[in-house]
């Protein structure tokens, strides 16, 4: 027990290795971590904050890991800390998206309803964050501040600033942090990421993607302030935004359709993004332009049911983004996303790809310009990319390695998000400075790149 327990602060002390930041390569420490640590006896420890829906999912695809130890769980509502969905309230349970928590119980895991006692236990490496939107920044901070190596859910932030705050405090710190974008863990998508860039479908001009879920008539409902659940801290779960009277078609799960708290731009669109601007090589948009409101759905929401977005692109490129909450219609059928070149059109999904050659349009004489072809993965979607991500991170923290999709990556990518947001806040088209961090042409949409936390909550 000595010798594990002698080789358990090593790994502790090793992996706790700062140096004020990151190396420039694609090591995360600057001297990297000892493989030999890790007897067949040890452990990555794993705090987990936010356990509901996807919080549960993750907790259940860490524990897939033979490598990990659940050391902590923490959640404001009672019945997710103690896995027992016998004592869940009746309304959640009516209202959806409740997870099942049937995953086997461990006597030695501690439980906190507040994530900053969870930091502070000292046994713990690293930490899973599935919490709202509104908390990434903060408890991806802290626990950075705390020692620990950071797996957080997308969209990464609720404002552009939080974003540029968590990779300062990475450098700072030195600590590993991989973000759920599930796609970067998708053989299929990495595939496509060089063969694109390499000119498999000629110059690409356009690409789109679109996230339907017709709502109407009655959405996520019209309900009045309610005293919430005695089980579930109200205050706790706002933490650094506003004060609000509780509903229940804000908490646990309905907060995406609450601009407080997160967006459909957000829960969707980073996503598709974030996927499309890494095939075509890209970092940031030049300009955005967003349209759309409340048009069908009669519910308490305060974004949009319809919404449609333009990014401008460096590369000479438009993508477009929809939001079809109020109809089913203009999917992509075959794909998640479409990209358009000057050789030929390509579809894609997690699941395969299909690319189809151009045809010729006026006064040109070529019959086509490349072969078509198609892939199909059976049986390979989102959850083996999450699991992908999820065993990437562990090998990170013992390796040192850059995670497949890094800090930096999530956040330009949930940038889309906030700007498409911005954009529509205000009625007009945009313009972006990715390297000033700045939008050019209005000193007004500045004002939206952060807000003031409630206090005693500090960036």
């Amino acid at each position: 027990m000595d010798r594990i327990n002698s080789k358990r602060r090593k790994f502790i002390k090793q992996s706790a290795i700062s140096t004020a930041g990151l190396a420039l390569g694609s090591k995360v420490f600057s001297v990297p971590y000892d493989k030999k640590v890790l007897g067949s006896n040890d452990k990555i420890r794993v705090g987990f904050i936010g356990l509901g829906n996807r919080g549960s999912q993750l907790l259940n695809w860490f524990m897939k890991n033979k490598d990990v130890e659940v050391a902590a769980y923490c959640d404001v509502y009672k019945p997710y800390i103690l896995r027992d969905r016998s004592i869940v309230s009746k309304k959640y349970l009516k209202m959806g998206k409740v997870p099942k928590m049937n995953e086997k119980l461990v006597s030695s895991v501690r439980h906190y309803k507040d994530y900053r006692k969870l930091l502070s236990q000292k046994d713990i490496d690293a930490v899973c964050i599935a919490t709202p939107d509104h908390w990434h920044a903060l408890q991806t901070i802290h626990a950075f501040e705390a020692g620990k190596h950071v797996y957080v859910e997308k969209p990464l932030t609720i404002t552009i600033k939080e974003g540029r705050e968590m990779i300062n405090a990475q450098k700072k710190y030195g600590k590993v942090c991989a973000v759920g974008l599930n796609r970067r863990g998708s053989p299929i998508y990495q595939k496509l990421v060089k063969e694109v860039q390499g000119g498999l479908i000629g110059k690409v001009t356009t690409a789109r993607a679109q996230r339907t879920s017709n709502m109407y008539p009655n959405g996520i409902g019209i309900l009045k302030p309610e005293v919430p659940p005695k089980d579930f801290d109200w205050n706790m779960w706002l933490g650094p935004r506003g004060y609000k009277p509780y509903q229940y078609n804000i908490a646990p799960y309905f907060f995406r359709w609450w601009k407080e708290y997160s967006s459909q731009m957000g829960n969707w669109g980073v996503h598709y993004m974030d996927v499309i601007r890494w095939m075509l090589g890209e970092s940031a948009p030049i300009a955005i332009t967003a349209t759309g409101g409340k048009y069908a759905v009669e519910d308490d929401r305060n974004i949009p049911d319809t919404m449609e977005v333009l990014f401008e692109m460096p590369s000479k490129a438009i993508i477009k983004f929809s939001i079809h909450e109020a109809n089913g219609g203009g999917g992509i059928n075959g794909g998640e996303v479409e990209l358009n070149g000057s050789k030929g059109n390509l579809l894609a999904s997690q699941n395969g790809y299909v690319i189809s050659p151009s045809k010729p349009g006026q006064f040109q004489p070529w019959d086509q310009l490349l072969e078509p072809s198609a892939k199909e993965l059976k049986g390979v979607g989102s959850n083996d990319s999450t699991e992908n991500l999820i065993r990437n991170f562990l090998d990170c923290i013992k390796n040192g390695d850059e995670p497949i999709c890094p800090l930096e990556e999530g956040h330009r990518s949930t940038c889309f998000a906030h700007l498409a947001n911005i954009s529509l806040e205000l009625g007009q088209r945009i313009e972006w400075d990715s390297v000033q961090e700045k939008i050019t042409n209005s000193e007004k949409a500045n004002d939206f790149l952060h807000y003031k936390y409630r206090a005693p909550w500090k960036l």
